[in-house]
């Protein structure tokens, strides 16, 4: 299960992010969907950072 969520999300990037130089390169504006898509893949990456340093960080401490 953890193998597809990283092979979805790393897809997921990688279209996000060609899009975005692509339009960046043709001086054109991003369209909301890829704007707010980014945004969304921007804030799951925060929150797993979050998550994850809370969990080593309790890993730490409590044992």
């Amino acid at each position: 299960m953890v193998e597809f969520a990283a092979l979805t999300y790393g897809l997921l990037a990688s279209v996000i992010l060609s899009a975005a130089r692509r339009n960046h390169k043709l001086a054109r504006p991003h369209p909301p969907l890829l704007f707010y898509t980014g945004y969304l893949l921007c804030g799951v990456s925060a929150g797993v950072a979050v998550i994850l340093g809370y969990i080593a960080l309790s890993q730490f401490i409590g044992g």
